[in-house]
């Protein structure tokens, strides 16, 4: 599966994943909560609950824990536009100041799933709004994390 990173200058992220996955089962797994907690967060910091309300305005948040320390990390944000399945646009924010953004930065992230065939779909996701080059870079390295955790379920059957 090709993937392409980028950090530019302007402080936001892209990223390019391809997989073995219709449209409707990734939009299945970025809505539905249950699914959500399957493979959001880094390998180190794996998401252990997620809720929604998914609806434009409405909210989303999610946990990640470390298995090691039992530290939480809480993230959250609001819907801002849902095309099913093409198209997801939400703010992310980081709650507490325990992390790279500091506290009160609210990035906007836009996910757009692009259908290759029937069972094959390619996901471009931009984060916008990041506050430095190592911001970005932090970010970059987690969700690509995130985004192999996704393919991992897809792959051994998980039900996205």
């Amino acid at each position: 599966m090709p993937e392409a990173l980028a950090a530019d200058p302007g402080h936001s992220l892209s990223l390019t994943r391809d997989f073995a996955a219709s449209p409707q089962r990734l939009w299945r797994a970025w809505t539905d909560p249950a699914v959500l907690v399957k493979w959001l967060g880094p390998h180190d910091w794996p998401a252990v609950e997620a809720s929604n309300d998914l609806r434009v305005g409405g909210a989303w948040r999610a946990c990640l824990r470390s298995p090691v320390s039992g530290e939480e990390l809480w993230q959250s944000g609001r819907y801002l536009r849902l095309d099913p399945p093409e198209r997801l646009e939400f703010t992310f924010l980081w709650e507490g100041d325990n992390h790279e953004d500091g506290p009160g930065v609210e990035t906007r992230i836009t996910v757009r799933l692009e259908a290759l065939s029937e069972k094959h779909t390619r996901m471009h996701m931009v984060q916008s709004g990041l506050v430095s080059p190592q911001s970005a870079a932090g970010h970059t390295g987690g969700w690509s994390q995130t985004f192999d955790r996704l393919q991992t379920l897809i792959d051994e059957g998980g039900n996205p």
